[in-house]
């Protein structure tokens, strides 16, 4: 398929994430009507590990391999991914289903257990469909990425309100049916994935030697982002044993607050973030090559024109969270009551800025891997998430403010990540040729170079 140009890829990826996450969104509408707080809370408190789990087999994998590909620098990266992360995925596979009773008994709540057995096998799942999506994205055809998002979104929302209802008003078997969805869903989007990769896959011969890339060259871009990526599940880990916990010495509602704040206000947040992330997604094959060059500014220049373009998407959607709090909280939240509804409100206007700040923080970390310095991104995030994790402690305990510390401290994280990736998009400097570069010169030491046409030229 034909590369796409930057805003077209960015549009069709932005459009897959919006669609995938507003089916999301109004998935929570019957999911909440049927689990209710209790429920949804038990529901949330799933994820923390499970997207630790996926962050170390997966989340690093698309703009790693999109990275590595999009260079020209790197022949058969997603082979070798397909193999590492495919063990990787396995593992956590396992390690998710081992530490199910452990999670369940440091939560303080018995249902996670069952939960996490059930979801265990998508940490595999995912970190196949990552690759896929890696690979296309570095080849400039966001297409796949789009067409996997919706598609895994969709058969949850089908499978997860279906099995949830069969056992509705037995909230663990309940909530086990809609995890178990979520299995489904996973399973049915990698199959969809690797149908396309090995149909779209095409050999065009390059016009110099690439040199295959081993698994130290797919680990060296890939541990960084995935280093990078791990602070927010981790911090959100953390935060939910640290704020139940907390919030259980002040009320005998802790497990459905934190459902409202996690389940409710965050989907309600990042919806909007959603649609940004074709902003970064598509911004890898378009600043890597710039970068791989030596040619710092106009890359340094292209990263300033996603960093506008995510600005000028995202302002808007935080005024409008802001302002449309209370009708959404009625369209999509109908269920809750009115002290829930009162208190989602409160929260979703408190952390509307994140709409900007966290799309913001998207945008630039894409910027910095594209810049071939992931490294940095991945100090950002573990900063902020250690702000985030300390702060929400702080607040929750110290404070009146009871899980709407835990929405402010949200907020400061995000900001100190961005205030890190953006000075440091200004004053980097170039340091050195790149290896692309090294590479065409020793083959031009040689006085040879393939052409597309499999001759060689003096």
């Amino acid at each position: 398929m034909k590369r796409q140009g930057y805003l077209k890829g960015a549009l069709i990826i932005s459009v897959g994430g919006f669609v995938s996450k507003l089916l999301g969104a109004v998935y929570r509408i019957p999911l909440i009507a049927i689990l209710g707080g209790t429920g949804m809370g038990i529901y949330q408190m799933v994820y923390p590990l499970y997207c630790i789990l996926l962050t170390v087999s997966a989340s690093g994998i698309p703009t790693g391999i999109a990275r590595l590909i999009s260079s020209g620098n790197a022949d058969g990266a997603e082979r070798r991914a397909f193999i590492l992360y495919g063990i990787i995925g396995l593992c956590g596979t396992l390690i998710m289903y081992a530490l199910s009773g452990v999670l369940s008994a440091a939560q303080g709540e018995p249902a996670v257990a069952l939960c996490c057995k059930i979801l265990s096998p998508s940490v595999l799942f995912v970190a196949l469909i990552s690759v896929v999506r890696g690979y296309f994205q570095g080849k400039g055809n966001m297409y796949p990425t789009a067409f996997t998002e919706i598609a895994e979104q969709a058969i949850k929302v089908a499978f997860g309100i279906l099995l949830a209802s069969l056992y509705r008003g037995e909230v663990t078997r309940s909530v086990a049916a809609a995890v178990f969805a979520v299995t489904i869903s996973e399973a049915s989007s990698a199959a969809f994935a690797m149908l396309m990769y090995f149909s779209g896959r095409r050999k065009v011969k390059p016009l110099y030697n690439v040199p295959t890339v081993g698994f130290k060259g797919v680990l060296a871009y890939t541990l960084p982002l995935t280093a990078s990526a791990i602070a927010l599940p981790l911090s959100q880990l953390i935060e939910s044993i640290v704020v139940v916990r907390i919030l259980r010495g002040i009320t005998a509602d802790a497990t459905a607050l934190y459902g409202i704040f996690s389940g409710c206000a965050i989907t309600l947040v990042n919806l909007p973030v959603s649609v940004t992330y074709g902003l970064a997604a598509a911004s890898v094959p378009k600043i890597s090559p710039l970068a791989q060059q030596g040619r710092l500014k106009n890359a340094k220049k292209m990263c300033g024109t996603a960093l506008l373009c995510t600005l000028f998407i995202s302002l808007p959607c935080a005024v409008g969270l802001y302002v449309l709090a209370p009708l959404a909280t009625r369209l999509i939240f109908s269920s809750l009551s009115s002290g829930e509804a009162e208190l989602l409100v409160r929260l979703v206007r408190i952390m509307a800025v994140n709409a900007v700040t966290l799309s913001l923080v998207q945008t630039s970390s894409a910027c910095i891997t594209s810049l071939g310095r992931p490294l940095v991104g991945t100090l950002s995030q573990w900063v902020s998430s250690s702000v985030r994790v300390l702060l929400s402690a702080a607040l929750v305990a110290l404070t009146p403010l009871g899980v709407s510390g835990a929405a402010l401290s949200a907020n400061c994280a995000y900001l100190v990540a961005l205030a890190v990736n953006i000075c440091y998009i200004i004053v980097v400097k170039q340091t050195g040729r790149t290896d692309n570069v090294n590479n065409l010169d020793r083959i031009g030491s040689k006085g040879r170079a393939i052409n597309t046409f499999g001759k060689t030229s003096a």
